[in-house]
């Protein structure tokens, strides 16, 4: 089987559906992690945030933000902010999934949508929003030899991971951490049936219980 349709098959099992409907009603976002295929591996694009905005700024982060007046759901506002910021059309996505959504250091609702792309996808980004767009194997984020983790930051749950990236074609050096760490962590080690060289603090046979454990111990807190 091709490598796009087998993680299609994978990654549909993680599906959440409607299952966090019930949730009190908090401010939401959603980012898309586009996935494509480059000789017979799995990547993703990424994004470093414009040093200009308001919040997170200069960070590296999977295209989105926050779910707009007219946005349907989270998959609608993924698209979206996916194409203002890198100018990737909606009808060039093939969603397959939404996975467990995690709260943000700044109280964000944060749905994560999977979607496949063509590896001839030319971003075009907004220099208002993203500074720079590149592309990491999806492999990286089962590595140890530029991982890091902290334990007890405040505001989180569990492991803080952290990455340092060297892009090969630029030669920069990108600091992937927190949220946008954690996603990749997780569709990496669900997609390539993978369990990283270091710990991740959940079990990768069934991370839903774990996310479920975070977000009902942080709604609790409000």
């Amino acid at each position: 089987m091709h490598v796009k349709d087998e993680t299609i098959n994978i990654l549909k099992q993680f599906d959440i559906a409607n299952k966090f409907s019930h949730l009190p009603v908090l401010p939401k976002a959603s980012v898309l992690i586009p996935l494509f295929v480059k000789d017979g591996e799995l990547h993703t694009w990424m994004t470093l945030r414009s040093k200009e905005l308001r919040t997170s700024a200069g960070e590296v982060c999977f295209p989105g933000g926050k779910r707009g007046p007219d946005d349907r759901d989270d998959v609608a506002t993924a698209l979206r902010e996916a194409e203002e910021e890198i100018g990737l059309a909606p009808e060039k996505v093939q969603v397959v999934c939404t996975l467990f959504p995690v709260i943000s250091k700044s109280g964000l609702l944060v749905t994560p949508v999977v979607g496949f792309i063509e590896e001839s996808f030319r971003p075009h980004p907004n220099p208002a929003e993203v500074s720079a767009v590149f592309t990491v194997p999806l492999d990286f984020f089962t590595s140890k030899k530029d991982h890091y983790a902290t334990h007890g930051t405040a505001g989180m749950v569990g492991l803080l991971h952290s990455f340092y990236f060297v892009d090969p074609d630029s030669g920069n050096q990108y600091h992937i951490w927190g949220l946008t760490a954690m996603f990749a962590i997780v569709v990496a080690v669900l997609s390539l049936r993978k369990k990283p060289e270091f710990d991740i603090g959940f079990d990768t046979d069934d991370p839903l219980s774990f996310f479920q454990h975070v977000l009902h111990k942080h709604i609790s807190k409000l």
